[in-house]
């Protein structure tokens, strides 16, 4: 990531991974973690929370963004994402790829399996013809 360092990097995956063992998801068993750099530095994370009721259910990535919301961020320059699945990179979902590209177009996205091994891919690259508030001229 330009700009990054690979020890940044490499907090921002430990970070994400360690997200992953608070999820809340007793209905799917499918822990998920996220953690977001923030263009100041700060990393902020995030774990799935579901509920009973499944529309209510918030995903890691978006549970991550709201709490960095709340406490003042507005930028961001990436985010890591995991899951327990160990064959394969996975990404967040549609929901969450678009509540991301309210704040930028920017990010890096690191797709991160259990073992700690990452690929380095771009929010413009998992929601390519992206709505965004540029659309609304904003």
């Amino acid at each position: 990531m330009a700009g990054t360092d690979n020890a940044k990097v490499k907090e921002l995956v430990l970070k994400c991974m360690h997200a992953r063992e608070m999820a809340y998801c007793p209905y799917s068993r499918f822990p998920v973690g996220a953690a977001i750099l923030t263009a100041d530095g700060a990393i902020i994370t995030g774990c799935n929370v579901e509920n009973s009721s499944f529309g209510l259910t918030v995903c890691a990535e978006r549970t991550a963004i709201q709490r960095a919301v709340a406490e003042g961020h507005r930028k961001f320059s990436a985010i890591a994402v995991t899951c327990d699945i160990k064959d394969s990179f996975v990404g967040p979902c549609g929901a969450c790829r678009q509540v991301l590209i309210e704040f930028g177009t920017d990010w890096v996205v690191y797709l991160t399996k259990p073992d700690g091994s990452y690929k380095e891919t771009s929010l413009k690259e998992l929601l390519p013809l992206a709505f965004s508030p540029a659309h609304l001229g904003h």
